[in-house]
């Protein structure tokens, strides 16, 4: 796994895909940043928005960066020599899940930067940046990232067009962030609690108020793990067939 981690870091920063995640996401989310907070009127320390933004800046950047996770595999001619390699199938799926969470913690890490203006344009009146709700904040976007990475690799190991891969993605992530929204519309108590259950966005709240939400972190795990156990479960029909 340690080895095809280190390739596919190795790849982000040899091709132009890593630093064109970090520098388009990062200008967006300053963009962001300068909206909801230095030139809100007035000025304020609240980065409950910003941070709310930060999710959909995930929700289109993430599947750049996971658009060639296998499609590239498949298109160059190289999956076979994965699928043969001494590497587990699940280790490379975890080695390229990894590679793509580490580079989702950077970009997050880098994100924390814009706070620091915060000290300097808010009113002397108005109270800094809350440490917990940022950190609460910090560790919803995570969690939710590394579920758009896990469906960003799942879809990508399906089809070696990496565009396709991108939309496919982004409609899935967007299926689950907005179905909860379907339940005005079901009159089935039943039905409504399991959409409800499956919305990423319902669970991500408790977090930007500084709680930890120990369900949310079980649902986001098990979302998580349940698309790479698909994406692993994909290599090993093709390796047996």
């Amino acid at each position: 796994m340690l080895a095809i981690f280190k390739r596919e870091m190795r790849a982000y920063f040899t091709t132009s895909i890593g630093y064109i995640f970090l520098a388009s996401a990062l200008v967006i989310s300053a963009v962001i940043f300068s909206v909801t907070t230095v030139l809100d009127s007035p000025p304020t320390a609240d980065t409950s928005l910003y941070f709310s933004g930060l999710i959909f800046v995930l929700m289109i950047f993430l599947p750049i960066l996971t658009m060639k996770s296998f499609s590239e595999e498949k298109k160059t001619k190289t999956e076979q020599l994965l699928l043969t390699s001494p590497v587990s199938t699940t280790q490379m799926v975890l080695g390229k899940f990894f590679s793509s969470f580490v580079m989702l913690a950077i970009f997050l890490a880098l994100s924390l930067i814009f706070i620091i203006p915060l000290t300097f344009f808010v009113p002397e009146e108005n109270s800094g940046p809350n440490g917990a709700l940022v950190m609460g904040n910090i560790i919803a976007l995570l969690l939710v990232g590394m579920s758009f990475i896990a469906i960003g690799i799942f879809v990508s190991s399906l089809t070696e067009n990496q565009f396709a891969a991108i939309v496919i993605t982004i409609v899935t992530i967007l299926l689950f962030f907005v179905i909860s929204l379907f339940n005005s519309f079901i009159s089935v108590y039943a039905i409504r609690v399991v959409l409800d259950w499956l919305s990423i966005f319902s669970r991500y709240t408790a977090f930007t108020y500084g709680v930890f939400d120990i369900s949310a972190l079980f649902y986001y795990i098990s979302l998580t793990g349940v698309f790479i156990f698909l994406t692993v479960r994909v290599f090993e029909s093709r390796k047996y067939n």
